[in-house]
């Protein structure tokens, strides 16, 4: 009865770690032979554990990530260009938490989005918010918001994430409105919040593809994401052509 009351208390203070690990010490033999304050240690430490993994399903659902990547399953191979030391330092997300931003560039089935995904996933592991976005359809709902007035509520949004993740720049046209709302969309996040781009085009290419008959607003949006971004360049063979390969043979 008294055991029934406890568990009961525990759901209602909403301590529901606490509540499955001490309904597993009461099944369990070897639980017995602990002492009291192993036991509130081991209840304690699943509810640490309970609430972390609650809290890290609600900032992927959030996030919306294309890929289901993470650090541990990035391919090292030679020639992609990539440092297992960097990688392991980018994995700190420091950089996130100062608001640098990272640019990710290299051809088609590089991986470019892929780590981008990864890059995220370990920013919500350690409880940072994160947004996936393509780029094109972003700019398409921006254009739309102006119509129904949602505009500023969702540049608010935006402004808000701690790591934002701009995938496929430079793969659709930019029109006067995308280019305005672009710059709206860096400057709210400029020196507070990271921002991630994914690209094909270098970014020696970028002015081009930004300016439109327009090169100042080109320099205010270049002097927003790259001035102080970190950046990869991916290198080698196609990823996706790789693992078609490796599916191909069975490996």
């Amino acid at each position: 009865m008294l055991t029934n009351d406890t568990m009961r208390k525990l759901n209602e203070l909403k301590l529901f770690g606490m509540a499955r690990g001490f309904d597993n010490q009461l099944s369990s033999a070897a639980a017995a032979h602990l002492a009291f304050e192993e036991r509130l240690g081991l209840l304690v430490d699943q509810e640490v554990t309970y609430r972390e993994n609650r809290r890290l399903k609600r900032l992927l659902q959030v996030a919306k990530l294309r890929e289901s990547a993470c650090m541990e399953d990035i391919d090292y191979r030679a020639g992609r260009g990539l440092d297992r030391s960097e990688m392991a330092s980018l994995g700190q997300c420091n950089w996130v938490r100062h608001g640098i931003n990272m640019i990710i560039t290299g051809a088609t089935g590089g991986g470019k989005t892929w780590l981008g995904c990864a890059l995220g996933n370990q920013a919500c592991r350690q409880g940072l918010t994160v947004t996936f976005q393509r780029l094109p359809l972003l700019l398409e709902e921006l254009a739309i918001s102006h119509g129904d007035g949602s505009f500023c509520k969702r540049l608010s949004a935006l402004a808000k994430v701690d790591l934002l993740i701009l995938d496929d720049f430079g793969i659709a046209v930019l029109n006067a409105v995308g280019r305005n709302d672009l710059l709206e969309v860096i400057e709210q996040r400029t020196g507070n919040r990271s921002t991630l781009i994914t690209s094909q085009l270098p970014v020696d290419r970028w002015h081009d593809y930004l300016s439109g008959g327009n090169p100042t607003m080109a320099d205010a949006i270049l002097d927003r994401l790259v001035s102080g971004a970190h950046r990869m360049e991916l290198k080698g063979e196609s990823m996706r052509r790789l693992r078609g390969r490796s599916a191909s043979l069975g490996t």
